[in-house]
């Protein structure tokens, strides 16, 4: 039974366009029958709590003598690694807030990127290597090549650093920019490709749900 996992991080329940960019993803997911199921978590509105303690870094093998997490803390973190690890296709809503990821998308990635259990340290496990990834993120503003603005987007390479790289995922990633140009009146020029830019994610998310994993 193919199994998504999908993650959204926007704090805009109403209006969030990456949230209605993986809702697309999902749907389409769902569309395929009934064997093609779906695990949601929404972290703005259940949050993962950072870790408090250093050993939740390490597979517990790697672990000084003595180091023990807090049992709540190591309970929620085995259940966000079950939950990745069923997962055969994982789509992450990541939009962009002052120029980096959401901080509860954060600290979902601090619990899930083990050393020694999801990413390589002493051995070169990497159960979810092959996986696909697709990162949904959304920007404010645009940051197109040759702009003042290219690379500031500190969203998508973390993730894809971490996903990718590190956790060996095929990383597919959908842009949606200039999402505040219905809002600040100095973007209101760019509202018609701001609009063209959603559709295109929508139909390329609906496309991706149809074709993996």
């Amino acid at each position: 039974m193919p199994h998504l996992l999908h993650l959204d991080s926007s704090i805009d329940p109403a209006r969030s366009r990456s949230r209605a960019v993986t809702t697309a993803f999902a749907t389409a997911w769902r569309g395929r029958g009934d064997d093609f199921t779906v695990a949601y978590r929404d972290l703005h509105a259940d949050p993962v709590p950072h870790l408090t303690d250093a050993a939740s870094h390490w597979a517990p093998r790697l672990r000084r003598a003595g180091e023990a997490p807090p049992a709540a803390e190591a309970a929620l973190q085995q259940r966000l690694l079950d939950e990745l690890l069923a997962a055969d296709v994982l789509v992450v809503g990541a939009p962009m807030y002052n120029y980096s990821l959401p901080s509860t998308l954060k600290a979902w990635v601090d619990h899930i990127h083990v050393p020694g259990s999801t990413a390589p340290f002493d051995t070169p496990d990497q159960p979810m290597a092959g996986k696909p990834a697709v990162l949904v993120t959304t920007r404010g503003a645009a940051y197109d090549p040759g702009t003042p603005t290219a690379g500031w987007d500190h969203t998508v390479p973390p993730l894809q650093l971490i996903l990718g790289d590190s956790l060996g995922m095929r990383v597919a990633v959908i842009e949606v920019n200039l999402t505040l140009s219905d809002f600040v009146p100095a973007l209101a020029d760019q509202a018609e490709r701001a609009a063209a830019e959603l559709a295109t994610a929508e139909a390329t998310a609906r496309d991706l749900a149809l074709s993996l994993p």
